[in-house]
């Protein structure tokens, strides 16, 4: 099974920035023009799953509420640091989570749309000093 999440923006720039140069994601293709969408494909190369951001002349009416959330997992510790640390260099402000267990299991921020977006180090493994 392959996934997709996709949504609609106001900012598709700003959202694909945001994804790409702030949390690590690549860009894996785009369309433009496509029955009057534009749009990017954000991801991993070859894994099973991506999100795709359109933009249309049609404006983004985001309905979410607090406890809407995407969780990443960073592979290590030093990816984790690596990330919270870009966030801060960015000026994106860490904001606390209605549910207390991210707040102790993680830093949530949001992004460009007002999605909210936690960043975990529970997956992570410590990394090996050569």
């Amino acid at each position: 099974m392959f996934l997709r999440v996709a949504r609609h923006t106001n900012d598709l720039e700003r959202i694909e920035n945001f994804y790409v140069d702030i949390l690590g994601f690549e860009r894996l293709g785009g369309f433009q023009n496509h029955n009057n969408y534009d749009g990017v494909f954000i991801g991993k190369s070859g894994l099973d799953w991506h999100f795709e951001f359109t933009q249309s002349d049609s404006k983004a009416k985001h309905t979410f509420d607090e406890e809407d959330v995407i969780v990443l997992y960073p592979k290590t510790i030093s990816d984790y640091n690596e990330l919270e640390n870009k966030l801060v260099r960015n000026n994106i402000s860490i904001i606390a989570a209605i549910n207390p267990f991210w707040n102790e299991n993680g830093k949530m921020f949001q992004d460009p749309d007002g999605y909210r977006i936690v960043i975990s180090p529970l997956k992570a493994v410590i990394d090996e000093i050569d």
